[in-house]
């Protein structure tokens, strides 16, 4: 493989809804391109990208496959991105090193929600980008309302570079409206110049205007032009797109077919001519030796410093790290030392991947996106580089998972191997935390939505050979009381040689403080209770509140004193006080009006302003209160409301169902509130069922 400098890369992220055909478009550009001799399809899992078994059975993109693909004398470093908007850690990996980005449309599917987040994706990273509409081939295809509904959502920066031709009801060829010249395809992606249909120009005329505005509104100097009614040069329009598809000011707007691999040299061309190379652009860093910020400009000639924006830690082909080359070259004989572990790491072999197949290089240069296999101390979002010039750039910036199910090994054996088996998931998606929940007995898996969590279980029993069962998550209640109770606990037994005997009477009160579990106080008046036995109550209490009378659950907010007791000179011992301490806060918690506490949270729903009135309604069934409203950029809202955590439980799933897939949230604990008597009394059942089961 040839060795590529900075200004010979280009490194270009692939967004779009799912199934749209991002991963049929990079098999396309790899077959134009030469790379493949045959063309893959999704149907017949071949793809170069989607070469997981997951993808493979369910036949969409799970994980982002970075595929390199080389362009007359420019290699292209395209980062297929899953669809989905559970895999949605994967998308924003790529994003954190990617220089510009193709939106994929599908022609038959439209604008869809995929299509919008992408656009925001890029504004939020400051990305260059193209549109690229394909499934031009399919009957039902309609540039036409692609490119009207693009420019309605995103007014004048929409460009139109192309319009299709189309004889027999097929699509045969283009029109480029940037020259004003007809193309006919010969071969795939191959053409020739041909003349402008008659039926198109009047369409044609009204694409160009759209095209010749979007080139007005670049400069005060083409706006008087345009408006003074002047013809714009081949080379002012040339040069005008160029300066503003780089800064985002302009869009252009391709097309073509993946699956028959048409329009793929027009979009190859136009990425080289209008996509920034890395030494366009700069990264910035913390220099550790003197905690100084530091702007990084992608060159050879400052020392070594890269990004690991992605973690692979497949049981087949191994672990590897790939990374960003920030500044400097990296060769296959280096000592990398990282910053954020303080552990220096020996590079034996350095690769470039394609999909799943590696490819071995002798070098890598500034902006380029390589892989490192067997690093053992380095984790995605680290940053490599010299010892003498230690350097950490920012980790990358990944989603919070706010879905989870509780899960329980199969077999009782296999406890070690599911650890280890998840913790290598985790290290491929930071998406994915395993939290063990040890106060309700429990380990929470938590990520983006369910289809993700149904993609780890498939994994863990096909890749890994280990079951796991996923159920509903015990919600974190907590048990309390409402009234004042006194009662007497006494332990007696008598059973041969020293008995046992703890006599105490106890009070149990609100303490009127939730944060905490339990308060001890004394009252004991001439030595009722000697004082060594007095720890031996408060370990009784402590022991009691871990698991609450009602439903099992910890108590919080109770004031435990001790008032009265007697004990035996012989048969009196800790044990026996504890014993008694423990009888006695049964009985007094249960007289003292018990209740169950709920978590609430605060919720954040962010959604368009047109499905404020569902979600609103949706909130008050779930026994939400809203709170208010803030407008946010983009047309949308955010609605802020307390709502239990227990009616959160698939709300991932609900909400992209009434939003179609647009609406997101995030929460916070907020308090702990009286949960309604129907609340409680189906938790109390249904808690113990699940002792019954478990006994």
């Amino acid at each position: 493989m040839n060795v590529y400098t900075s200004e010979k890369i280009r490194n270009v992220v692939l967004l779009g809804h799912g199934s749209c055909g991002k991963t049929t478009l990079v098999e396309a550009m790899a077959y134009t391109t030469g790379i493949l001799k045959r063309q893959g399809r999704i149907e017949e899992g071949n793809t170069i990208s989607d070469y997981d078994k997951e993808e493979q059975k369910r036949l969409f993109s799970i994980s982002t496959s970075v595929v390199p693909i080389f362009y007359e004398d420019i290699k292209i470093n395209f980062m297929d991105t899953p669809g989905y908007f559970d895999f949605v850690g994967e998308v924003e990996e790529a994003l954190a090193v990617a220089d510009a980005a193709i939106i994929v449309v599908s022609a038959k599917a439209g604008v869809e929600v995929g299509t919008r987040k992408a656009w925001d994706y890029c504004e939020k990273y400051h990305l260059p980008r193209i549109f690229f509409v394909t499934d031009m081939d399919d009957d039902n295809a309609s540039f036409r309302k692609v490119t009207e509904r693009l420019t309605e959502i995103y007014g004048k920066k929409i460009a139109p570079f192309h319009i299709p031709i189309r004889e027999n009801e097929k699509f045969v060829g283009f029109v480029n409206v940037v020259k004003m010249g007809g193309r006919r395809f010969t071969t795939a992606s191959e053409y020739e110049e041909c003349e402008i249909p008659e039926y198109s120009k009047a369409n044609l005329s009204e694409v160009r205007e759209i095209l010749l505005e979007a080139v007005a509104e670049t400069s005060e100097e083409l706006m008087e032009k345009y408006f003074s009614g002047e013809e714009f040069t081949q080379q002012e329009i040339s040069q005008a797109l160029r300066n503003n598809v780089i800064d985002g000011n302009v869009v252009p707007v391709m097309m073509g077919s993946g699956l028959n691999a048409q329009g793929t040299t027009m979009l190859l061309q136009a990425i080289e001519k209008y996509f920034p190379s890395p030494e366009k652009t700069s990264i910035k860093g913390k220099n550790v030796k003197t905690d100084q910020e530091i702007v990084v400009d992608y060159e050879d000639g400052k020392p070594f410093s890269a990004r690991v924006f992605k973690t692979i830690a497949d049981p087949f082909i191994g672990k590897f790290s790939l990374f960003k080359i920030c500044s400097g070259v990296i060769k296959s004989d280096s000592v990398i030392y990282n910053a954020n572990k303080d552990t220096e790491e020996k590079v034996s072999r350095l690769y470039v991947l394609r999909g799943k197949d590696q490819i071995e290089v002798s070098e890598l240069h500034a902006g380029d996106i390589g892989a490192l296999g067997k690093l053992s101390n380095t984790s995605t979002g680290d940053t490599l580089s010299t010892k003498a010039d230690p350097i950490i750039y920012d980790p990358v910036e990944i989603s919070t998972p706010y879905t989870y199910m509780r899960f329980k090994t199969k077999n009782k054996g296999d406890d070690d191997k599911v650890s280890q088996a998840l913790a290598k998931l985790m290290d491929e998606d930071l998406t994915l935390k395993v939290v063990n929940d040890k106060e309700n007995r429990q380990t929470l898996l938590y990520g983006i939505g369910n289809q993700q969590l149904d993609v780890v279980i498939s994994k863990l029993s096909n890749k890994y050979k280990v079951e796991i069962e996923a159920m509903k998550p015990r919600i974190p209640y907590r048990e309390t009381i409402r009234k004042k109770a006194r009662v007497q606990g006494k332990h007696k037994k008598q059973s041969g040689g020293h008995g046992q005997y703890g006599d105490v009477h106890m009070e149990f009160e609100p303490s009127g403080d939730l944060e905490t579990s339990y308060v001890f106080e004394e009252k004991i008046f001439g030595g009722s209770v000697p004082k060594n036995f007095f720890p031996a109550v408060e370990k009784g209490i402590a022991e009691s509140v871990l698991k609450g009378p009602v439903a099992g659950y910890p108590v919080v907010g109770l004031k435990a004193t001790l008032v009265d007791g007697s004990y035996h000179p012989v048969d009196s011992s800790e044990m026996a006080f504890k014993l008694a301490t423990i009888q006695a806060f049964k009985q007094g918690f249960m007289q003292a009006s018990p209740i169950l506490l709920e978590p609430i949270v605060s919720l954040k729903v962010r959604i368009p302003d047109k499905f404020t009135g569902d979600i609103m309604g949706d909130l008050n069934k779930r026994r939400g209160r809203v709170l208010g409203m803030n407008p946010v950029t983009g047309g949308k809202q955010e609605i802020v409301a307390d709502i239990p955590l227990s009616e959160l439980y698939g709300y991932s799933t609900d909400l992209r169902s009434m939003t179609g897939g647009i609406g997101d949230f995030s929460y916070e604990f907020s308090r702990y509130e009286q949960a309604p008597s129907d609340v409680q009394q189906k938790v109390i059942e249904d808690n113990a069922k699940e002792e019954a089961a478990e006994a």
